[in-house]
């Protein structure tokens, strides 16, 4: 089967100048890596490792393995919470825009992001051709997805004010996680698609584990792989 990464790259030579497609997936912990790769079964296109915890470390250990081998794309996978009316429990989201929510400076006005100060970007953007085809993907399998900006917190969202301010400054807040944004930094680095795959086990808002949901998140997430094998199958 042809791999969506022709279109990407412009077919078979370009693929082949991108090492044959190999797909580097980065999960932040091993019950994430394990659940992805359950998903992807006995496929050989597919590297998962672990990120570790918070961007810092998702981007130092993103990087390290980028210097070792050579990738056609990346890939921030994981368990994440959903910003309610966006991304239901037990659902899956795709980032369009993977956003370092929080960096920037605090001001009597409010929070200015990185853009704002002028020392930089948050925003890095996924594939948007491969966004796409694996929604497309998901949406044939039956599977619950959407599609919108991924945030990148250092510290996780835990009360209504905090998430009433993240959603007021950035409407299309999908989900949050913890490492998409280093991740993606690493990619940006070597010039490499990224994407973001979130599967949620919580609603953004106020701290309440008894009503976190792990095991529909590792399902969901394992479900993922799966769709991340057929759609690039070799």
């Amino acid at each position: 089967m042809k791999s969506d990464l022709d279109t990407v790259f412009g077919g078979q030579d370009a693929r082949s100048s991108r090492s044959d497609g190999r797909i580097l997936i980065m999960t932040a912990v091993e019950a994430e890596q394990q659940a992805v790769l359950r998903g992807i079964g006995d496929s050989n296109l597919f590297d998962v490792r672990l990120a570790g915890f918070g961007p810092a470390s998702a981007a130092a250990r993103t990087a390290a393995e980028l210097a070792k081998s050579a990738y056609s794309l990346v890939i921030s996978a994981g368990i994440g919470g959903g910003f309610a009316g966006k991304a239901e429990v037990g659902s899956t989201v795709v980032a369009d825009r993977i956003i370092a929510a929080d960096l920037g400076a605090e001001t009597p006005d409010g929070f200015l992001s990185v853009d704002e100060l002028g020392f930089g970007s948050s925003v890095i953007v996924s594939e948007p051709n491969l966004t796409q085809t694996l929604i497309n993907a998901m949406l044939a399998a039956g599977i619950a997805v959407s599609r919108g900006s991924i945030l990148t917190v250092t510290t996780g969202t835990g009360s209504a004010e905090t998430t009433a301010a993240l959603s007021a400054r950035i409407s299309d807040a999908a989900a949050e996680g913890m490492e998409g944004f280093g991740v993606a930094t690493a990619a940006k680095l070597w010039d490499l698609p990224v994407l973001e795959i979130r599967t949620i086990s919580n609603v953004v808002g106020p701290r309440d584990r008894e009503a976190w949901r792990m095991k529909e998140a590792f399902a969901a997430l394992e479900a993922a792989g799966n769709i991340l094998r057929r759609v690039f199958a070799k």
